[in-house]
Formats: structure tokens, sequence, C-alpha cells
């Protein structure tokens, strides 16, 4: 065993027994505590939760790769602004309006608001859009265990399944809350003190926001050197319209994802669901703001420790290079994508002659930036946080929609508390199985799939929400009928354009990143459509949904909390 996994193992199990610690202590026995943690976490912890819950393995292991390779600098900017911009959509047209109304998921809001049809299609929308993100959480686990514990990518995502397991079905959200705390401390300081002692140890300056903006220059002569576009420059790799297009999907798409709306239910107060959007902000700047410095000193330390233009024989590689080229992180370039050990030894490589994935960007670069072993572990164990803690809120998201939008709502009114929590606990286990499966079996890198997800959220819950809160005129038809237009045709456009299914150039080359906008509009003009024929909500909701938008009128909130049917 190498130093780097005797230090990956040492902070493995440290952090993995502190979550199943926390989630043995915070175990519950009723719905109010599996589902929304009894609507009792501080607006601090609570954005804290969102923060972890929502800065999933895209964001800590794929986002600095897309944008220091798949989007060459400019171009990856469009995960940075919609992933960020989609939370001040969600604090300002959502997250008051729904905590609000109450309820536990984003199918009950649409049942309650709209009719139990609609539930129904909002339940299917949820776990379509839950199990594609998932499948990128339980990819970006199997990265980390291959790398730096030495199993394959199926034992990763194993031991990862077993431990989201554990917490997340004997907790329930209470136990998933707490430990996305803590998970979130992991993740924060993995990333920082790398990217501080690498701008440091490269600049001489230590705050690595302001650090990688002295190297941008260089690393742009660096590119023109090698043939390729200006590290800065706009629209090298992706058209004006398209970066609209993909930013907008992923803005629409993280204001209408069902893992963190639901976290505005665990808030104490409508004051305290505004203020945990805040801390949230705050919480992901931290990371927002790093990421673009750990993607340009990655790319710059690359560049010149693969020989520049002139290149090194592959016997030199440094033994990050070779480390990752063994497990097929690093491969050589083309079609072929053929394995670095085909090479001579004396093989003289460049940096343009291998691909390197996207996703080991930020495990990588202690080892690029010459970091000591503890550090590259502790990055190790962050990735893991980051991946788990997103994996579990999907995986309740998943459980709640079939425990109490189905079960409870649809099948057996009558169930017991005990028989709901039996119900979510055993959805939980099997949407973990699948989960695994998609996980060993990705789609494409994971923020790519990611990026998938909140393309389909966008498509088809953002118009719902938005509707139903704004205009007490959108009818139960409307909204069904949009949410399917817009979910099918989205769905249907990934399916042919992404390479590993259809492989389509699709339509004026709209990538399956950005069909999500596109989809959106559609579902808003359907549902708007589909509402001016159709029957009206009862005066009663109609009231309803004008109370909710107004500070201290709640008499038909209240009654609507009590369960009186305003339909």
């Amino acid at each position: 065993m190498t130093e780097i996994q005797l230090w990956t193992l040492v902070f493995v199990v440290i952090t993995f027994s502190l979550y199943i610690f926390i989630a043995y202590r915070s175990r519950v026995s009723d719905t109010a505590g599996f589902y929304v943690a009894g609507g009792g976490i501080p607006a601090p912890a609570n954005g804290a939760a969102i923060a972890a819950d929502w800065m999933s393995a895209a964001s800590f292991i794929s986002l600095a790769g897309i944008v220091a390779f798949a989007g060459n600098g400019y171009g990856g900017s469009v995960y940075l602004m919609g992933w960020t911009g989609g939370y001040v959509l969600l604090a300002l047209l959502l997250a008051p309006y729904l905590r609000k109304f109450g309820k536990y998921t984003i199918p009950d809001f649409v049942g309650d608001r709209y009719n139990e049809t609609a539930r129904l299609v909002a339940v299917v929308a949820a776990i379509v859009v839950s199990f594609v993100y998932v499948a990128g959480q339980m990819a970006g686990v199997g990265v980390v265990f291959t790398r730096f514990l030495s199993v394959n990518t199926t034992t990763g995502v194993v031991i990862g399944m077993a431990i989201v397991f554990f917490y997340a079905v004997l907790g329930g959200m209470k136990g998933i809350t707490w430990t996305q705390v803590t998970q979130y401390t992991v993740l924060i300081i993995a990333y920082i003190i790398p990217a501080v002692a690498v701008s440091a140890k490269v600049t001489g300056v230590a705050l690595p926001q302001i650090g990688f903006g002295t190297i941008l220059d260089e690393l742009n002569g660096l590119q023109a050197d090698l043939g390729l576009d200006s590290y800065t420059e706009a629209f090298t790799q992706t058209s004006m319209a398209n970066m609209v297009l993909i930013t907008a999907a992923l803005m629409f798409g993280t204001a209408g994802l069902p893992h963190v709306i639901v976290r505005f239910y665990t808030a104490k107060s409508v004051r305290a669901a505004r203020y945990s959007a805040l801390w949230a902000l705050f919480f992901i700047a931290l990371l927002y703001t790093t990421a673009p410095s750990v993607a340009a000193f990655s790319k710059y330390n690359i560049i010149n420790e693969l020989g520049g233009t002139n290149g090194i024989a592959l016997s030199e590689a440094p033994s990050w290079f070779t480390t990752w080229a063994d497990v097929g992180l690093i491969t050589q370039s083309g079609e072929a994508a053929a394995p670095i050990s085909e090479l001579a030894s004396d093989a003289t490589i460049t940096f343009t002659d291998v691909t390197i994935n996207n996703d080991i960007i930020v495990l990588a670069s202690p080892e690029i930036g010459g970091l000591p072993a503890p550090i590259v572990g502790l990055v190790a164990a962050g990735a893991l946080a980051a991946a788990l803690s997103t994996a579990s809120g999907l995986l309740l998201v998943i459980s709640s929609s079939v425990a109490n939008d189905v079960y409870y709502k649809k099948i057996n009114p009558q169930a017991s508390e005990k028989q709901q929590l039996l119900v979510g606990r055993i959805a939980m286990g099997a949407a973990i199985v699948v989960a695994g499966y998609l996980g060993i079996n990705p789609p494409g890198f994971v923020a790519q799939v990611v990026a998938l997800a909140f393309g389909l959220a966008a498509a088809s819950f953002f118009p719902a929400l938005v509707l139903g809160i704004f205009w007490k005129n959108c009818t139960a038809i409307g909204a069904m009928t949009g949410m399917i237009v817009g979910l099918g045709v989205t769905f249907a456009y990934m399916l042919w354009t992404i390479p590993i299914y259809g492989g389509s150039d699709g339509i004026l080359g709209i990538p399956p990143t950005g069909i999500g906008t596109i989809g959106m509009i559609i579902n808003f003009v359907v549902t708007i459509v589909v509402s001016q024929v159709t029957p009206k909500p009862s005066p009663e909701m109609q009231e309803l949904v004008e109370e909710i938008r107004y500070p201290g009128r709640t008499r038909l909130v209240a009654a609507h909390a009590e369960g009186k049917d305003l339909h």
C-alpha cells in the first residue's frame, strides 16, 4: 500500500465512521422526521446541508475538469453561471412559497395544487430526474475508489451503496441533514486547502481566486504554442446560442430539482427558508469561486510537466501521470483512446497526444502540484463526501415519492406511521440498488450525467411550480400536459443525441445538456394554452394560491395544513 493509499484509507475510515455515528444518533421513528427532519433545522445548518446536497460529485470532482478541458476555460463558465444562478431563482421564486404551502415533496405540492393524476406524473418525473442525477454520484464514488484504494469500479460503488444505505435508511432526512452538514465541512476543507497551497506555490499568492489570474496570459501562450484555442477566448468550442441554452437549462433545472426543493421544508419557518437559501449561496460560493483557479492551475501544471511543446519521454513522465494512466483515465488521443501502456517507454508525448478524463483534475491536483500524501487523501475523502451527500438526498426523494405520494396517498391512505416508514425504507433500499447499477454503467462522465438531470428538471418541474405559485388560473390538466410533453421531448432528445445511445448531432447543433431549456419553453407554452381551455381551479384553491404569496395571510394555509380539500 502506497503512502497516498494509506492516508486515503485513514481519512475514509474516519469520515465514514463519523457519518454512521451521526446517522445512528439522529435515527427517526416518524414520517415527519424521515421526510423533512421534523421541520426544525436552523437556517445556517440547513444552508450547509443544501450546499452539500447540491454540490455533488459533479461540482467537486468534475467541474474543474470541465472548465479546464471540456470547456477550455471560458466555455466551462456555463456550469459556474448556471449552477449558482439557479439558486437566485430558487430563493426568489420558489423556496418561501413552497415552505408556506407545506407538505413533503414536489409531487405533494403538485398533487395538492392540481390533482392526484398530476401527482403521479410528478412522481414519475421526480424518479426519472433523481435516478439520472444519482448515476453521476455513484460514478464519482467509483472513480475515487478505483484510483486511491486500488479496487475496481464495481467494488467502489458497492462500498458507497452500503454506507448510504445505512445512514439514509436509518436516519431519514434528519440523519441525512446532519450528516450533510458534516460532509460539507469535509468537502470544502478538502477543496480549499490544496487550492490555496498550489496557488501559493505557483504564484506566491495564497488566495487562489486572485492568484490564478496571474497565470492566465502565460496559459494562453502555452496553448497557442500547442496549437490550441486561447484559454480565455469566448465561443471557441460552443456557440453563443448553446452557451445561453446550457446556462438556462442549468439555472432553471437548479430551481426545479426535487432533492434541493425538499430542503426548504426542513426549515423552521418561511423566514428561515429564505435565510437557508442565503446561507446556501454563501457556502456554495466558497467552492464555486475556487473551481476556476483549480482548473487553470491544473492545466498550467500539466502542460509544463509534460514538457510543453517539446514533450517528454514516457519513461520520464511524472508519477501522477503513470498512476492515472494505469486506471484508464488518461489515454492516447484520438478516436481509439488507446491505453498509454501500448506506447514504447522511450516514446515522446506532449499534452496534445493524450486525453485526460475530466473527472480526475481535482483528485489529481494535489499530486500535480507536488503536495504531500495527507492532502491527497483528504481530497479523496472530500470527493466521497460530495458524492454521498447528494446521493442520499436524491434517494430520499425517490423513497418519499414512492412511500408518501404513491403508497400512502393512492394505495393505502389508512397506513400507520410504522407502515409508511417501512415502505419508505424498502423503496430507498431498492433505489440504492438501481443507483449502484447506473453508477457502474454511467451514460457519460460525472458532470455530463448530472447536467442531463438539470435539463430534465427544468423541462418538467419548473413551469409547474412557478405557474402553480404565480398564476392562480393554471389548471391541473394544463400543468399535467405541460410536464408530460416537456419531460418527454427533453428525454427523447437526450437519448437521441447522447453518444452511447443515439449519437445524433441533433437539431441545429443543440447539445443534450442544452435541450432542457427548449423543453421548459415547450412546457410553459403547452401549460398556458391548455389551461385557457380547461376547467379553472376552485375559488378556494385560487384564494390559497394568492394567500401563499402574502405575508401574514394564513387562514387557508392553515386549513390546507390540516388536510382540508380545497379542490
